[in-house]
């Protein structure tokens, strides 16, 4: 699985999801800083990337869209630093492995997870 990280994470973001064995890059070494999500979501779509953000936007622009991809995980945690997530992070994606793999959005906080189905409906 290959993971597109947001420029609101991180890049030692990068580190954490390769030593896990998945292929990470962060946005910073594809493209401007300024793109809109919706040109990161294309990007992400066309090159087969789940996106792993801070930013809820996502969220709204797959549910505007009703789109099947990209699948997004959506950190929702006021702590966002790998050495502080990065396990829980990890464990997530594996526990819902299959689900991103179809398409999904993933939320994850310290006390819940939320796993939606792509395409949102309302």
């Amino acid at each position: 699985m290959k993971f597109l990280i947001d420029m609101n994470l991180s890049p030692l973001w990068t580190t954490v999801l390769e030593k896990a064995g998945f292929e990470a890059v962060h946005w910073s070494a594809i493209g401007e800083s300024n793109v809109s999500d919706h040109e990161i979501m294309t990007w992400a779509r066309s090159n087969g990337y789940v996106v792993f953000t801070h930013d809820l936007d996502y969220g709204a622009i797959l549910a505007a869209t009703k789109t099947e991809c990209p699948s997004v995980i959506q950190i929702r945690t006021q702590d966002i630093s790998p050495q502080t997530i990065g396990d829980l992070v990890i464990s997530v994606i594996e526990q819902f492995r299959e689900h991103l793999q179809r398409g999904a959005l993933i939320s994850v906080d310290e006390k819940k997870l939320r796993a939606r189905i792509l395409p949102l409906n309302d």
